[in-house]
């Protein structure tokens, strides 16, 4: 999100809890950066002009300090997100326009505790963004309607397909989609019925798919699904707490998250799901 937000010409500033974090978002948007010549043939002027409109803090007062837009992207926690809002809303600007990129939260949740609910609402990308650009717009019921319009105006500005989603529902358009095609597999993996590598194939040789559900579990990186699984035992939905042991003993507990930390389902950077003849 904050690639995107700079390539497209507006100052960035990435906030985390540490320094130590932030250096890892650097590395990241290498990474990025390398994508966008690939994908969509960035020049190398323009990299560069994205790099040098990104900044970085591990302090959010300063972060924060001029903010027109603050994307919220911290884990799936309603806590952590309370926790952060209270935080938030006593520093940032009065200006400031508070979007969450929660996968699965709704903003009436967290609307009060922003201190601005007008000036709130969600906003969700899908993953690699800058070529799956969907931006999915979904105000609560108190959010100003001049503040979608904005955030409407943004996500075109930065190159994305804006969807205004009608009101609230849990996983917008693309995770209600989503999400069912997601748990499948994962039961199909849990249940023992096949391995990860058997549910990708099938799934990719039946539908021409570029890859299968668990392939994408490590696209979206392990830890989202996992605190969605949690959310739900947490809610009442005893059945899912044996995924959710699974994940935890298998990839949370040995840091195994997906692309991002080279181990998940599959092995990276060369998964065999990527292999000509997977």
């Amino acid at each position: 999100m904050a690639f995107q937000t700079a390539i497209h010409g507006f100052e960035t500033t990435v906030y985390d809890i540490s320094d130590e974090v932030l250096e890892k978002a650097k590395a990241k948007f290498e990474g990025l950066a390398e994508s966008h010549k690939k994908d969509l043939g960035a020049t190398e002027e323009q990299i560069t002009k994205a790099r040098e409109r990104l900044h970085y803090s591990s302090d959010l007062a300063f972060a924060v300090k001029d903010a027109d837009l603050l994307i919220e992207a911290v884990p799936e926690d309603i806590k952590i997100k309370t926790e952060f809002y209270k935080q938030l809303s006593a520093i940032a600007p009065e200006k400031t326009i508070f979007v969450s990129n929660s996968s699965t939260l709704l903003p009436s949740q967290f609307a009060e505790v922003t201190g601005r609910p007008a000036q709130y609402l969600n906003l969700h990308f899908a993953n690699q963004i800058w070529l799956r650009n969907t931006a999915e717009i979904m105000p609560h019921p108190g959010t100003d309607e001049k503040i979608s319009e904005e955030i409407v105006d943004f996500s075109k500005a930065i190159g994305m397909v804006p969807i205004l989603v009608k009101k609230e529902v849990p996983g917008y358009v693309l995770n209600s989609l989503l999400n069912p095609f997601l748990n499948a597999g994962m039961q199909l993996w849990i249940g023992d019925y096949a391995t990860p590598e058997t549910i990708d194939k099938t799934w990719m040789l039946g539908t021409g798919s570029p890859y299968g559900p668990m392939a994408l579990y490590d696209i979206i990186g392990l830890t989202t699904p996992y605190n969605i699984y949690k959310l739900q035992v947490e809610k009442g939905k005893t059945d899912d707490k044996i995924v959710l042991d699974k994940l935890k003993s298998t990839f949370i507990d040995q840091n195994k998250l997906g692309i991002s930390t080279g181990e998940g389902f599959y092995k990276y950077p060369n998964p065999s799901w990527q292999s000509p003849d997977f």
